[in-house]
């Protein structure tokens, strides 16, 4: 390519193993090596993101720092190293080395990168201000993988010098560049899809790092030349050039990070999400590349000048396709769905689709654009390296300012920035020519008219209360026809309703309540803050609470404020779940693990083995540790996973329910830190030491068997269970790669899962009590334990009905069954009685009935006989 402004390279030498009258087999070669190169990158981009949020905190956080210490990394290696290959005589040792320095830094990582993460982790601390979050996170990112990302910005100019040496060949930077770029795509998709799920983190950094290796190998025995041109000199276009390089290399990146944070409204935020959106986005860089390679003799008519401003014109309608098609997702979502079904594959597929309508045709004109331009500084005189290296300095800017900066002004306004940014980048005379109106006119119109791209799902008859966009999510309250107040996350992932008040209490009470004497709580996760709030009702506990998005805890309030506790009691901190247990150096008698969604990028991290051992660091002498899953968004598989890392750091530990919910079912696993058994003289003297302060009848718990009947599984069970399920841990991180599948496509209802679970679990007294005796409270317990599984099941079929015989007709006989299988749980009794109230009103014959055979089921219970004796009184 631009054959004619190309000095003659010098005559090669007999040394040289492969013949320069063979250009083409050499450029062949080299594209080959390119093509490996550029996949071995982004696998590693793949690798360090996921490793980089285990300190960082979030996966958002992570994708910024490493994407800015990519290209910050990129461009110094480009700026210092390519002067030197520019004066070499040997530039494919020059690529050589680099790919070795690469591929054996990145071997060195595999040993460094547990201790360096943990003096990055206490160097941020257990409470980072933001700023100072933030510049450990680019800074501390940067300088962690620049012996690796500075020799990966000098192997493309590297490349480019060795062909540039061929008798009579041009500099072929367009296809360089496509080759290196296609090879990045099948690194992301490789890794993101096959490598890492299958081998993990570790392994995959590890083939990578045997790419690179066997790229210096090759090129040493491919390419070995004796002398090089001399540099060209620089003419005074050369600042112009540099400016355009830096300004689209700020923008492009720029555009990636806002349209990445819109879609995450509208797509499910999984590991595959992001590696499928950055895929598209270097597909369409690649095809760009390689169409102005092709396609640039027939342009060259046109002029230099001229073409970079009919690019960047095109660049910025092509964004502006892109913002509309942001602002119309949902309904591009639903109709891709609707074409094409269900399945997970069909749900990747929708995914890829929309990347495609925001990223195709801005990122083909982007990759087009960075040719032209490479090409331009060339004919002026600048060096490819140079070239590269102020080009990706401008995109290592774009993540701190575009992501974190300049988001929280709303990604519409900063897209709009993104699209006036390129026009304004044209010369004087694009402006006076009529045709570079029309873009600017219609970004204008689009700033006035067109929706917010704040995406938020709205039910029909309901309100939006609060939206509130944050550096690393968005944050929403919504109010539906009902009253019920839900926080969503993204508009995506909901953290709990005003509806879900008794079930999310649950999880705070429940373990506090199996504990003999807390005195200091910890709740990793807030959500609506519900279930950390009420655990401040007990007036001998100090309660801390981690929450990572400080937007959530300003939502908290507005779910709290009708709850009974005592917020002088209740310490939030803005803090990342992982890192404060980690980094914190407290001890606590409780630890509530909040149920993360497992298929959420970054949550899979929250229950891993190294995780729990970091938990229980944190634990008290006599601690208790509580995780919560949410089974409505958890296959088994995936569960089996979790419950064995569990068991790795605490064998002895037991499962339980935290309501007989069948739509969303919650588990929590629950062990000791001494793995001592449950004494039952404690929980006796426990209920009733809190039977003021925290109330447990009001949540349920009416004595210890309805506490000790949560209980679902005691170890020997959950290790049959877990059998051998893969370890989810940092380096092979099974649940984010494995849930996501049941998010995508669900094969299962949420009842059916957890019966299907009941019924591979099984506990009896021995496991649960310490020094347990066969005696009429074990005998209760176990048929506590039975009724409540039978009750599960009841409920599996049942149809909810307005007209209460019929609804009568459904239920009676089963749960007047369990009531005669354990007169003890209540949870049958209860809807029993209610439905006789209802009855009443309409036929008190048969409302009597079902009080006398409640009377006799449960004779315990003075509810039923209180209820006959007034139905007496009223028909008299």
């Amino acid at each position: 390519m631009a054959e004619a402004q190309a000095a003659p390279a010098a005559a090669p030498t007999a040394a040289a193993p492969l013949a320069a009258a063979q250009p083409g087999s050499r450029r062949g070669l080299a594209l080959v090596l390119m093509v490996a190169s550029g996949g071995a990158a982004l696998g590693y981009q793949i690798v360090w993101t996921q490793q980089s949020a285990l300190w960082l905190g979030h996966e958002s956080a992570a994708v910024l720092a490493v994407v800015a210490a990519f290209f910050g990394g990129l461009a110094l290696g480009a700026l210092l190293l390519g002067p030197r290959i520019e004066g070499s005589a040997r530039p494919a040792r020059w690529y050589a080395g680099c790919e070795a320095a690469i591929g054996l830094w990145s071997l060195a990582l595999v040993f460094l990168l547990g201790p360096i993460s943990g003096s990055l982790l206490d160097l941020i601390g257990a409470q980072p201000s933001p700023a100072w979050h933030w510049a450990v996170a680019f800074f501390g990112t940067f300088l962690l993988l620049l012996p690796a990302t500075a020799p990966m910005g000098a192997t493309l100019p590297a490349m480019e010098r060795v062909l540039a040496r061929m008798a009579g060949q041009g500099t072929p930077i367009a296809a360089l560049y496509a080759g290196n770029t296609l090879g990045a795509v099948l690194g992301v998709l490789g890794a993101a899809f096959w490598l890492i799920p299958a081998v993990g983190l570790i392994i995959t950094a590890g083939f990578c790092a045997l790419l690179n290796l066997l790229c210096a190998v090759l090129a040493m025995k491919l390419f070995a030349e004796p002398d090089c041109r001399a540099p060209a000199t620089q003419t005074a276009k050369a600042s112009g050039a540099l400016l355009w390089l830096a300004a689209t290399g700020l923008l492009g990146i720029g555009y990636e990070v806002l349209v990445v944070r819109v879609l995450s409204q509208v797509a499910e935020n999984t590991v595959y999400t992001f590696a499928i959106l950055l895929a598209v986005y270097l597909v369409g860089t690649a095809l760009g590349a390689a169409a102005y390679d092709r396609w640039l003799p027939r342009c060259q008519a046109i002029g230099m000048d001229r073409l970079r401003d009919r690019l960047l014109r095109g660049l910025a309608a092509a964004c502006l396709l892109g913002i509309l098609s942001l602002a119309a997702a949902e309904t591009l979502k639903a109709a891709a769905l609707n074409i094409l079904g269900n399945g997970m594959a069909a749900a990747l597929a929708a995914e890829t689709m929309l990347a495609i309508a925001a990223f195709l045709l801005p990122t083909i004109a982007m990759g087009a654009l960075f040719s032209h331009l490479g090409t331009a500084a060339r004919a002026a005189g600048i060096s490819f390296a140079r070239a590269l290296g102020v080009n990706t300095l401008g995109a290592a800017i774009a993540p701190p300012l575009f992501g974190v900066l300049l988001l929280p002004l709303g990604p519409k306004f900063v897209l709009l920035l993104v699209v006036a940014g390129y026009l304004a980048l044209s010369t004087r005379r694009a402006w006076a020519a009529p045709s570079h109106w029309p873009t600017a006119g219609a970004a204008l119109t689009l700033a006035v008219l067109a929706p917010s791209l704040a995406i938020i799902d709205i039910p029909e008859g309901g309100r939006l209360l609060s939206h509130v966009e944050g550096p690393l999510a968005t944050v929403s309250i919504v109010e539906d026809a009902n009253g019920v107040d839900r926080l969503h996350i993204n508009n995506r992932q909901q953290e709990g309703s005003s509806a879900t008040r008794l079930a999310d209490a649950r999880q705070a009470i429940l373990p506090l309540l199996l504990h003999p004497a807390p005195r200091r709580a910890l709740f990793l996760g807030l959500g609506t803050g519900i279930t950390a709030y009420s655990a401040t009702g007990d007036p001998q506990l100090e309660v801390d609470a981690v929450e990572l998005l400080p937007e959530v805890i300003d939502a908290s309030a507005h779910f709290t404020r009708m709850i009974d506790g005592d917020p002088a009691r209740l310490h939030l901190m803005t803090a990342d779940a992982r890192r404060f247990v980690r980094t914190s150096r407290a001890s606590y008698d409780l630890i509530v693990s909040d149920n993360f969604h497992p298929a959420r990028s970054g949550s899979g991290s929250l229950y891993t083995v190294e995780h729990f051992r970091a938990v229980h660091d944190r634990l008290a002498p006599g601690g208790l540790f509580c995780q919560w899953l949410p089974l409505h968004q958890l296959d088994l598989d995936t569960l089996r996973s979790i419950v064995r890392a569990f068991q790795s750091v605490y064998p002895n530990s037991w499962a339980i329910l935290a309501t007989n919910s069948l739509e969303t079912p919650v588990i929590g696993l629950v062990a000791r830190q001494d793995g001592a058994p449950i004494d039952l003289t404690e929980v006796r003297q426990r209920l009733a030491a809190t039977a003021t302060s925290l109330n447990p009848l009001a949540f349920g718990i009416n004595d210890e068997l309805a506490l000790l009947g949560s209980f679902i599984a005691g170890p020997g069970s959950l290790t049959r269970f877990a059998g051998n399920a893969p370890l989810n841990t940092d380096d092979h991180p099974v649940v984010a790669y494995r849930a996501p599948r049941l998010t995508y496509a669900p094969d299962s209802l949420p009842r059916d899962r957890l019966i299907a679970l009941l019924h591979e679990l099984e506990i009896s007294p021995d496991e649960l009590l310490a020094a347990p005796r066969e005696s009429a409270e074990t005998t209760r317990l176990a048929a506590y334990w039975a009724a409540r599984n039978r009750f599960i099941e009841a409920g599996r079929n049942v149809q909810p009905m307005a007209d209460v015989r019929r609804m009568l007709g459904q239920v009676r006989e089963p749960l007047l069954a369990i009531l005669r299988t354990s007169p003890d749980f209540r949870p049958a009794y209860d809807p029993l009685l209610r439905m006789a109230g209802a009855l009443s009103r309409v036929d008190v014959a048969a409302a009597r009935a079902l009080l006398h055979d409640l009377q006799q089921a449960q004779p315990a219970r003075p509810e039923a006989a209180q209820a006959l004796h007034e139905l007496g009184g009223a028909t008299r």
